[in-house]
């Protein structure tokens, strides 16, 4: 299983980097870029739509017997119990503004579970990736979480979701600061949880996230010592999760402090 579960890393960081550079080539040309609003703070471009399509042809040339979920097209039903969780853009706000923080996301989901994570950021460069039980990595080079024991050593990521209560992020928001810490923001989750698996930060909370932006990081986030609320595998690729992740020093702090704002 670990070695099927190698060639559909190895594929994924491959297509990834491929995707990215199709990004890049949209990023570099915004001029010409049509744009549409999905809802409050909900973008959509060209570029997302076209990338997509990339990956998802892709998909089905080597793995056409698998299910496909992404953020801009109808999921795809397969019949191995895989599923390819995929958002071609996450940062869309970013990326239509030309700002350097998005990143393309791809997870390999068995039964619910994400097996393979890949996060990559084209403008750095950078690939995040992992696989179920074989660690987590930066082009190569291992990562692990921050050993930080307190919410007063780093930043914290928070998300806001358009589908929770606006006034929590601002209640939690607000606790964080109380307790010493500080919150950070780049309008990308998926990247900011790349980042907590880097030990960049010490951790990234959010009330709702949908599979595609999520799935990735949360492996990642796990396979490199870190701790993570699980979500649930019968509903995660439909309706998405709570997320609540950090490094192992700190979790305990960041799930009192979201059980507040959240009113778990």
């Amino acid at each position: 299983m670990n070695n099927d579960h190698d060639a559909r890393m190895q594929f994924a960081i491959d297509l990834a980097r491929r995707a990215g550079d199709l990004g890049l080539r949209y990023f570099r040309d915004l001029e010409n870029l049509t744009i549409e609003s999905k809802g409050h703070q909900d973008l959509v471009s060209d570029g997302d739509r076209e990338v997509e399509l990339f990956i998802r042809a892709a998909i089905a040339a080597d793995y056409p017997q698998d299910g496909i979920v992404g953020e801009e097209h109808a999921s795809v039903v397969g019949s191995t119990g895989y599923v390819w969780v995929i958002d071609p853009i996450d940062g869309t706000a970013n990326f239509v503004r030309g700002i350097p923080a998005w990143c393309v996301v791809i997870a390999c989901a068995r039964d619910g579970e994400a097996v393979v994570g890949v996060i990559h950021e084209p403008s750095t460069g950078e690939t995040f990736h992992g696989r179920l039980g074989g660690g987590a990595f930066v082009n190569g080079r291992p990562i692990r979480t921050s050993a930080a024991t307190s919410i007063e050593e780093g930043s914290v990521g928070t998300g806001f979701s358009n589908r929770a209560d606006t006034e929590n992020v601002a209640v939690l928001i607000r606790k964080l600061l109380a307790d010493g810490g500080v919150f950070f923001r780049n309008a990308s989750g998926a990247l900011m949880l790349a980042y907590v698996a880097a030990g960049r930060l010490l951790g990234y909370v959010e009330e709702h996230m949908n599979a595609w932006d999520c799935l990735a990081g949360m492996l990642l986030v796990e396979e490199a010592g870190g701790t993570v609320v699980k979500p649930d595998p019968k509903s995660v690729l439909q309706d998405g999760t709570l997320v609540i992740t950090g490094g192992k020093g700190v979790f305990p702090k960041l799930h009192a402090l979201c059980s507040e704002a959240f009113k778990l």
